[in-house]
């Protein structure tokens, strides 16, 4: 392992190339299998006649609360759209609580309550559970793991194995929303506007996507690693070259102000409801139309397109070409 110290330490979760490093070296060594080597964020199979969408996921969030959502509501949006992203409708939701004494009945509550309306608008199922209890100072409050199922209709799952070169490259709205909702926070900053968390159930516009536009090549939600870690992963996954355009992808002011000021690089800063999509560029117009028609996809723009080669490069707003490379970590541990 690249790890030199053989221990884990907070960067190893943060879906850099520390988390990447785990991963291979430790889990796929005894675990890899046709399933789980493509490493999406969801498995495609089939269960006798029906194809199927599967996925976990665990959230220790902090903080548990923050504009525009909970740990209850991002556990629900982050399993909700890792199905859509595959191409699948959502339908099933695990959800196991690990609970810390001391926790107050009413916030917990509250996260419950949280998760119970992001499920009824992402139209799934909350259909088993467990829960635990560990002692005080033992669990930070709460943590939370799902798994989740979506089920294919006529839609084709989407890999990105079909990438092709001349594909282009869309974003559905502004980027490192989320990740600079956590830092104003952790920081005490009054920002004005409040940066909000970009969180939500994306299963419904991705659904329209779908519908709208059958030449989807892949999909892919942006968490951690942000929008420049995915594109990192899908250009390597491919076996292509993405040239992204700078002055294209949508950042809100107040959150470029609030990178500049701290020294982040909102490329590669977490989303909650965001995907990006890459697909043929004769589509991307239509479907730029389908997402703008969706709330959840009001900022959507074209970012980029794909080309022969590898890697990704970023042509900058002064005019450079930067190449794009996954950092060890990320500066924000706990973003979900």
């Amino acid at each position: 392992m690249s790890n030199a110290n053989k221990i884990i330490r907070l960067i190893d979760g943060e879906g850099g190339r520390a988390t990447s490093h785990l991963v291979r070296d430790i889990f796929l060594k005894y675990f890899d299998n046709p399933l789980l080597a493509p490493l999406n964020d969801s498995a495609v199979t089939e269960l006798e006649s029906a194809k199927i969408a599967f996925t976990t996921d665990g959230f220790v969030i902090d903080p548990l609360e923050f504009p525009g959502g909970n740990i209850g509501k991002l556990a629900v949006c982050g399993t909700v759209n890792d199905l859509a992203a595959s191409g699948a409708k959502p339908v099933l939701i695990s959800v196991s609580f690990i609970l810390e004494e001391g926790l107050e009945i009413e916030r917990l509550e509250r996260f419950v309550r949280s998760m119970a309306e992001t499920a009824a608008e992402a139209r799934v199922t909350i259909a088993c559970g467990d829960t635990k209890v560990v002692q005080n100072s033992k669990g930070d409050g709460i943590y939370i793991t799902t798994a989740g199922v979506g089920v294919f209709s006529e839609t084709t799952p989407v890999e990105p194995t079909l990438i092709k070169p001349g594909d282009a490259v869309i974003i559905s709205g502004s980027i490192a929303q989320h990740a600079a909702s956590i830092i104003a926070i952790r920081e005490g900053l009054n920002a004005d506007p409040p940066i909000t968390s970009d969180c939500a159930p994306l299963a419904d516009m991705v659904g329209k996507a779908l519908v709208g536009n059958t030449e989807i090549h892949t999909m892919r939600d942006p968490t951690r690693g942000g929008l420049g870690g995915i594109i990192i992963e899908l250009s390597a996954q491919s076996g292509t070259k993405f040239v992204l355009d700078e002055v294209k992808i949508p950042v809100a002011p107040v959150v470029f102000n609030l990178c500049e000021l701290y020294g982040y690089d909102p490329i590669f800063m977490a989303c909650e409801g965001r995907m990006v999509f890459v697909l043929p560029e004769p589509m991307a117009h239509n479907l730029l139309g389908i997402l703008k028609g969706h709330p959840y996809g009001a900022g959507s723009a074209i970012i980029g397109h794909v080309e022969k080669g590898n890697g990704v490069i970023l042509n900058t707003k002064s005019g450079g070409r930067r190449v794009l490379i996954p950092p060890e970590g990320s500066p924000l541990p706990r973003i979900c």
